[in-house]
């Protein structure tokens, strides 16, 4: 079959495209996924990358996001049949282990996983937009409706707001009846991001997001029961020099949301604006299973869009882990093979 092969970690030229790599077979409990779709992810640069503390087994298909038709079933799988349109869940939550890390991911025209990891794409979504779901879009809802619990009338300041996490989390943070302030890169990317429902735009590389927040909703105070100034939540998966100046956007009792650090994840830190303004410093870890389930039925009602901005033939799939990589991208990058 032919697939993008990572051998060794570095930058992109260590992802080699193989016209004749071996096509998995299904063993007990597995079953053998004809690929339809693929979406890339910022942790497929990491994995390529090599991450501290994570031993990758290679050679590694990359690919986290996976979704097809059923080619081939093994023994002992039950509910399922040749031809069902599935999407694996990236996690495998019995044995251990992630797609296109520890185990071959979507990046070729097959893939092997566990039937327990399937999960049905309804008949009225695509190959292309299931594709974009899981990692992003189900890291956004469980970051923004499961643990930062966002409500009606606050104010949400999102960074990275353009990217395939960002552009979910301005969609549900204005599903719940938020002010959306979103942070982009380019005017093109922050008139998306108005169309898509942000209240407010804020161009970083033209002015420092916190001065901005400052002077538009007032600079944070520590009087209790009096108005102030800053606002309820930033949504912060960057990190880097970003964290201190996020923690002063925020208002007394405010809360910093996070799931990520693409931008380095040992950033200088300030504890003095954490316990005089009473922050809250919220982490979340990726997506349940349920949160797919979720996705599907918001795609299926028309409330979530799903924002594909580039797709790629399989041959091509190095340039897609590139334009993810330089962030040249609003919303989601797929490939098909």
């Amino acid at each position: 079959m032919r697939a993008l092969v990572l051998r060794e970690h570095g930058d992109n030229d260590k992802l080699q495209f193989v016209p004749d790599y071996p096509t998995p077979k299904a063993a007990e409990g597995d079953v053998v996924v004809r690929v339809k779709a693929s979406s890339i992810n910022y942790h497929d640069v990491f994995t390529r990358r090599g991450m501290p503390g994570i031993k990758v087994p290679l050679p590694v298909i990359i690919g986290l996001d996976v979704v097809g038709e059923i080619a081939e079933i093994g023994a002992g799988v039950t509910g399922w049949k040749v031809g069902d349109r599935v999407l694996i869940d990236p996690v495998n939550r019995v044995e251990g282990g992630l797609m296109g890390e520890t185990q071959d991911g979507g990046l070729a025209e097959y893939c092997r996983a566990k039937a327990h990891q399937l999960v049905r794409i309804p008949d009225n979504v695509g190959f292309e937009q299931a594709a974009a779901l899981p990692v992003a879009y189900g890291t956004a809802i469980r970051m923004m409706n499961t643990i930062g619990k966002i409500k009606p009338g606050e104010k949400v300041l999102i960074l990275g707001a353009s990217g395939g996490v960002g552009v979910c989390c301005v969609q549900l943070a204005k599903l719940a009846g938020a002010y959306v302030i979103a942070c982009a890169g380019s005017e093109e990317k922050g008139r998306r991001l108005k169309e898509l429902g942000a209240d407010e735009i804020i161009l970083y590389t033209q002015t420092d997001f916190m001065k901005a927040v400052f002077e538009r909703h007032g600079k944070p105070h520590r009087r209790r029961f009096v108005e102030g100034g800053g606002v309820d939540v930033v949504v912060n998966f960057t990190g880097g020099d970003t964290w201190v100046k996020s923690l002063r956007c925020l208002k007394l009792g405010g809360r910093l949301l996070t799931c990520g650090a693409t931008a380095g994840f040992s950033p200088t830190e300030d504890l003095r604006f954490i316990w005089t303004f009473e922050l809250q410093v919220l982490g979340s870890n990726g997506w349940e299973r349920e949160d797919i389930e979720k996705l599907f039925d918001l795609v299926q009602a028309g409330k979530l869009q799903v924002l594909i901005d580039k797709s790629y033939p399989l041959e091509q799939a190095k340039e897609a882990v590139r334009v993810i990589e330089d962030r040249a991208v609003f919303g989601k990058v797929v490939v098909t093979p």
